[in-house]
């Protein structure tokens, strides 16, 4: 059987790409078939059933041809000038998502690389409304003299919230942090304490799917506490518990916040690059990333694309989104959610009647596994074995193997042949 990962020699990796840069041109077809060459021992089967490392999914086929087709059409998804037909893609895909997840209709939908530019753009837009309100222009005037920004967030918030404070100049110190309950959900009496603690500016941050264990913030409750303030909802994979009526409830007054992040290279199974930010005030998310130019036409009017993202010249990653959620449909994703929820609990509950530990409520996609002294061991044995692919986190003071299942490939038969393996290599 073929392993889903393998142990590299990266000097021979480099080696295979290596050498002088050539002088001549060569044939497409040929550097095509040198590249299969180089690249094929390093390639980690993370698009197909048995990886669970990380919370990834592997490309659906209408969403892969559809970036097949992007990549020959070369479209540049900065503006309707430059491709109309992007445009509209993102327009129909972004009105089918909010639908899905069940964010405003009005809100605006910015197609980014995935969650950390997510979060960014959602945070410059909360900082541009929450100092707007204050009397302060932060695009004109920087935050040099700006009244100090009180940013509360869980402790177990996921680390791209805090590159992006970083990056927007606010700075990790600037994080008030909340208790996290037993699961890793937000302690909604706690939010209220902190909030209620200072003044001025306010940006709160939460989360829909722990990066560990998959727990969501009460939204609603936590609205509540946080009062009439900016929210960020962090929902990287989470967002997509939405999608499906059994999983919904988890999310209950997603609606109330300000702005969400949210991945489609996780649960939607679209290729890389895909992530989405949503904001309730399209004005503000424009207001905080759109820039102005002689040469560009319409630059700054709220119409989408380039406006609402970091990138001016990106690629055309609408028409993927469009076509996986033209393929699934909403029966489809609500499916694949679904399903992918019962096969974590089915990995968990095999995996606890073969005598390991399971440290979360497996209540999406995440489970965390002990193995006692022996979990680091059993991690790199099951990396080297090949029958699946998992990694290792540290989770309050313990570590666990984690376990994330979100491929639209993976069966019932992948799940028990990854915990057979599992629990054999732990025997050893």
């Amino acid at each position: 059987p073929i392993s889903v990962a393998r142990p590299v020699d990266a000097a021979a990796l480099r080696a295979g790409f290596g050498g002088p840069l050539p002088d001549a041109p060569s044939p497409p077809s040929e550097v095509l078939e040198q590249l299969a060459r180089a690249a094929e021992p390093g390639l980690v089967a993370t698009a197909g059933p048995r990886f669970f490392g990380f919370v990834v999914g592997g490309a659906l086929p209408a969403a892969t041809a559809a970036d097949v087709l992007a990549a020959g059409w070369d479209q540049n998804g900065f503006n309707a000038v430059l491709s109309p037909a992007a445009a509209a893609a993102e327009d129909v895909a972004g009105g089918w998502l909010k639908e899905l997840l069940g964010l405003p209709s009005g809100a605006s939908a910015g197609f980014v690389t995935g969650g950390q530019a997510a979060n960014t753009a959602g945070l410059a837009a909360a900082r541009h409304h929450v100092l707007a309100e204050a009397g302060w222009d932060v695009e004109r005037d920087g935050l040099t003299g700006a009244p100090r920004v009180r940013v509360v967030a869980s402790e177990e918030r996921h680390a791209t919230i805090d590159r992006a404070l970083r990056l927007l100049g606010f700075g990790t110190r600037a994080v008030e942090p909340v208790k996290a309950g037993p699961q890793g959900a937000i302690d909604v009496g706690d939010l209220a304490r902190v909030c209620a603690a200072g003044s001025g500016p306010l940006i709160v941050c939460l989360q829909a799917g722990n990066v560990n264990t998959g727990a969501c913030d009460d939204l609603r409750a936590a609205r509540e506490a946080a009062g009439d303030t900016w929210i960020h909802v962090d929902g990287a994979f989470g967002l997509w518990a939405a999608a499906n009526p059994a999983t919904r409830p988890l999310l209950d007054g997603v609606e109330l916040a300000d702005s969400w992040a949210c991945d489609g290279h996780k649960w939607l199974n679209v290729p890389y690059d895909s992530g989405f930010v949503f904001c309730a005030r399209p004005g503000v998310h424009a207001a905080a990333i759109a820039y102005r130019a002689a040469y560009l036409t319409g630059a700054g009017e709220v119409s989408g694309m380039g406006d609402l993202t970091l990138e001016s010249s990106r690629r055309a990653r609408g028409f993927a989104v469009w076509a996986a959620l033209r393929e699934l449909g909403r029966d489809g994703v609500a499916e694949l959610v679904g399903r992918c929820c019962l096969l974590a609990r089915r990995f968990a509950r095999i995996l606890a009647d073969g005598g390991a530990e399971i440290a979360n409520d497996v209540v999406l996609n995440q489970v965390l596994v002990s193995f006692g002294d022996e979990t680091d061991a059993v991690i790199r044995r099951v990396q080297d074995d090949g029958t699946c692919w998992l990694g290792g986190t540290t989770w309050r003071g313990r570590r666990y193997l984690r376990i994330s299942v979100s491929g639209w490939l993976t069966t019932e038969a992948d799940v028990d042949r990854s915990a057979a393996a599992i629990l054999r290599l732990a025997g050893q």
